[in-house]
C-alpha cells in the first residue's frame, strides 16, 4: 500500500515511538494527525510534519470519534497506529500480608483500560471508517498497527497487569485480522523490546540504569532507537502481504524475572 497521499492516525503520537512513526508517515507523503493528551508537544509535532493534532484520552470513545473523523477530512483513512500507553509495576500482594496491600485493582483497570480497551476502541472506530474507503488494487482499504511489548511474552516481576493488557493485544491481533479481512483491513502488532525514550530519563544515573539494561539484549548492546521501531511500523503499513503479525523488535533480549 502506498502510504504517499494517505491520512493516517498515531495515537501517544507526540513522544517516544509514537513521534518516531507520525515523522516517518509525514516523510513517507502521509497526512498525519497526532492523537495524544500532551496538546502543547502534539500541537507543536502536528505543526512541524504538516499534520493535524487531536487531544484524544482513548479511554474516551467520544474523543477517538472526533479524531477519526477529523482524520477522514485530511484524506482518505489509510493507517492507524496505536502507540498510546502507560506502564505498570506492582507486585500481586504486598510485603505486610494485609489485603489492602495486595495490587491496587483500581489501577489495575486504568492499565487495562488504556493499553487494551482504547487500543480496540481505536480499532473498531478508525476501522469502520476505513471500510468506508473506496478500496485500493486489490482490494485494500487500510492498515492497523498496534504496539505490544516483549513484556507479553517475557512478563518480569511487578508486570502483571502491563503483560496481561500487551499480551491481551497480542492475542486480538489474528481475531481481529480475521475479521476485517472481508473489507480489505490488515492488521499487525509490533512488540518493542527495551527502546530508548524519555521515559528513562536523562543525566548519569539514567544512562548506568540503560547500560545495565542493554546487557539483555543479544545484539546490538544497547537499547533500541524509536527511529527502528518506526521503520518496522511503517513496513506493516506498506507491505500489502503483512497480516495477522506480532513481530519483535528487541535486538534479541529475552527478559529475565526482573
Amino acid at each position: 500500500m502506498q502510504i504517499n497521499g494517505i491520512s493516517a492516525i498515531v495515537t501517544g503520537g507526540a513522544s517516544g515511538i509514537g513521534e518516531a512513526c507520525a515523522r516517518q508517515l509525514a516523510a513517507a507523503g502521509a497526512k498525519v494527525l497526532i492523537a495524544d493528551v500532551n496538546d502543547a508537544k502534539g500541537n507543536a509535532l502536528a505543526t512541524e510534519i504538516g499534520g493535524a493534532f487531536a487531544h484524544v484520552d482513548v479511554t474516551s470513545t467520544a474523543d477517538i470519534i472526533a479524531a477519526v473523523d477529523t482524520a477522514v477530512e485530511m484524506g482518505p483513512l489509510r493507517a492507524l497506529v496505536n502507540s498510546a500507553g502507560i506502564g505498570a509495576a506492582s507486585r500481586t500482594i504486598g510485603r505486610d500480608g494485609s489485603y489492602d496491600s495486595a495490587f491496587n485493582l483500581d489501577y489495575w483497570r486504568k492499565v487495562i483500560d488504556i493499553n487494551l480497551t482504547g487500543t480496540f476502541d481505536m480499532i473498531r472506530i478508525a476501522a469502520t471508517a476505513m471500510s468506508r474507503t473506496e478500496p485500493l488494487e486489490g482490494g485494500e482499504r487500510g492498515a492497523i498497527v498496534n504496539m505490544a511489548s516483549v513484556a507479553a511474552f517475557d512478563g518480569q516481576i511487578g508486570q502483571a497487569a502491563y503483560s496481561a493488557s500487551k499480551g491481551a493485544v497480542v492475542g486480538m491481533t489474528l481475531p481481529i485480522a480475521r475479521d476485517l479481512a472481508v473489507v480489505g483491513i490488515r492488521v499487525n502488532t509490533v512488540a518493542p523490546g527495551l527502546i530508548d525514550t524519555p521515559i528513562y530519563g536523562e543525566g548519569e544515573g539514567s544512562e548506568a540504569f540503560k547500560a545495565n539494561l542493554a546487557k539483555d539484549v543479544l545484539f546490538p548492546k544497547r537499547l533500541g532507537f524509536s527511529d527502528e521501531l518506526a521503520s518496522m511500523v511503517l513496513e506493516l503499513i506498506g507491505n500489502s502481504y503483512m497480516n495477522a503479525q506480532t513481530i519483535r523488535v528487541d535486538g534479541g533480549a529475552r527478559l529475565g524475572p526482573k
